[in-house]
C-alpha cells in the first residue's frame, strides 16, 4: 500500500484558510411573484399564466394592482392570483413595489426568492427553474433576457431585431450583463433585506427615505437596483435558459419616450453613485456612446458638404468599412431566420440606429441642463 502523500505546509494552511472562509451556499425555499401593474387588462392573464405554467411555479403570485381603473383587478382575481392595492402611490412601479415589500419582507426567510415581472411580459417555462439554480450558487440577482412580441409593424420589427441582438451578446458573454431589467428579475430576500439596510446606513442612494427597495426618485429604478446589489459585493447574471416575451412600442413616438428614459436613466444612475470600481464601466459605456454621436455627426457632415460642394467621391477605405457593418447586421440577427438575415444585409436599419442616437443626444442634452423629466 503506497504511503499517504504528504503537501507541504503552506498548501494546507491555505486549504484551512479557505474552508473555514468560504461562504456558505444559500439554501433557496419558496419563490414569491410580483407582477406591478397599473391598467394592464389585456396583458395580465398572460404574465400570471406565464407563472402558473413555469416547471417550478412560485409558491405565491401577487399582482401589485397601482391606480387601476379598468379590470385588471377582477381578472387577476379570477385567475386565482393574490392582489395588492396601493395606497395613495405617488411613484408608480418603484413606489407600488416599495409597498408590498415594505409588507412582505418581514414574514419571509432569508431563503426565500422575490421575482419581480412585468405585466407586458410572459415568462418560458423554464425561467423559474434556472433562477432559482444560479441564485443558489450565491448571486445576487438573476435577470432574463427577452425576445420582442408581436404587433408594431415596422417599429415593432425594429425593436425584435434589436432585442434578439441583445440576447446575442448576453449569450456570447455567458450571461454576464449590464442590467437586471425591470422586464422580470430574481433576488434572494437576504439580499433585498440588506439594500434596505445600505440605504438607511447611508452606504447606497437613500432612495424614498424609508429604506425602500426601489429607488423612486430616478427614472430607471432596475438600473439602480442592479448597482446597488452590484456595490453590496454581488454578482448578477442573465443565464440562457431565462428567456421571456415582452411587449414592444406600437408607435414612434412610444418608442422615443421609453428609450429616452432609458437612456436618462443610465445617465442619471451613473452620476448618482459617481466613479467606482462598479460604474467605472458604465461610465465608460457612455463615453463610447459620446464617441459614436461625435463620429456620426462629422460623418453626416462630410457627405452634406461634398454632395453640395459637388466633390463626392466613394473611397476604397469607407467600402470596406460599410462591409464591415454589413456582415455584423446580418451575423447578430440570425435567431430570427435566414429572410431576417437577407433584409439586414440592406442596412435599411441604419435609420433606426439614427433615431437612437438623436434619442441619446437629447437624453445627455436633458441630463446636463436638468430639464424637467417625464416617466
Amino acid at each position: 500500500m503506497p504511503a499517504p502523500r504528504k503537501y507541504p505546509l503552506e498548501l494546507r494552511e491555505r486549504a484551512v484558510r479557505m474552508y473555514r472562509t468560504a461562504e456558505p451556499k444559500p439554501v433557496i425555499r419558496n419563490v414569491i411573484a410580483l407582477i406591478p401593474a397599473h391598467n394592464e387588462a389585456d396583458a395580465i392573464a398572460d404574465s400570471i399564466q406565464g407563472l402558473y405554467g413555469q416547471t417550478v411555479p412560485p409558491q405565491r403570485v401577487i399582482v401589485v394592482a397601482d391606480n387601476c381603473t379598468d379590470a385588471t383587478v377582477a381578472i387577476a382575481d379570477s385567475l386565482g392570483a393574490e392582489v395588492f392595492e396601493t395606497r395613495g402611490n405617488r411613484h408608480k412601479k418603484a413606489g407600488g413595489l416599495n409597498q408590498v415589500l415594505a409588507g412582505l419582507l418581514p414574514d419571509l426567510h432569508d431563503g426565500d426568492v422575490v421575482l419581480v415581472t412585468d405585466a407586458d411580459s410572459a415568462l418560458d417555462p423554464g425561467f423559474v427553474a434556472c433562477g432559482v439554480e444560479h441564485l443558489a450558487k450565491g448571486y445576487g440577482g438573476v435577470g432574463g433576457t427577452f425576445r420582442g412580441g408581436p404587433g408594431g409593424g415596422f417599429v415593432g420589427h425594429l425593436q425584435r431585431n434589436e432585442y434578439a441582438r441583445y440576447s446575442r451578446d448576453v449569450k456570447r458573454l455567458g450571461g454576464k450583463c449590464l442590467v437586471l431589467t425591470g422586464t422580470a428579475a430574481m433576488f434572494r430576500v437576504q439580499v433585498l433585506r440588506q439594500i434596505s439596510q445600505a440605504r438607511l446606513k447611508g452606504r447606497l442612494p437613500a432612495g424614498d427615505g424609508l429604506g425602500g427597495i426601489y429607488d423612486t426618485s430616478v427614472l430607471t429604478e432596475d438600473n439602480e437596483l442592479t448597482f446597488a446589489v452590484l456595490h453590496l459585493g454581488y454578482q448578477v447574471l442573465s443565464p440562457e435558459d431565462c428567456t421571456l416575451t415582452t411587449e414592444v412600442m406600437l408607435t414612434w413616438k412610444a418608442l422615443w419616450d421609453q428609450r429616452l428614459r432609458w437612456k436618462r436613466g443610465a445617465v442619471e444612475n451613473c452620476v448618482q453613485y459617481g466613479l467606482t470600481r462598479i460604474t467605472w464601466r458604465y461610465w465608460g459605456r457612455q463615453l463610447l456612446s459620446m464617441a459614436g454621436l461625435l463620429v456620426t455627426a462629422v460623418y453626416m457632415v462630410t457627405i452634406a458638404y461634398s454632395l453640395a460642394s459637388d466633390s463626392f467621391r466613394v473611397h476604397e477605405f469607407w467600402l470596406w468599412v460599410s462591409l464591415v457593418f454589413v456582415i455584423e447586421r446580418v451575423v447578430t440577427v440570425r435567431e430570427r431566420g435566414w429572410k431576417r438575415m437577407l433584409l439586414a444585409a440592406s442596412m435599411y436599419e441604419l435609420l433606426f440606429d439614427f433615431l437612437l442616437q438623436a434619442c441619446h443626444a437629447k437624453a445627455y442634452l436633458d441630463s446636463v441642463f436638468r430639464r424637467e423629466r417625464a416617466w
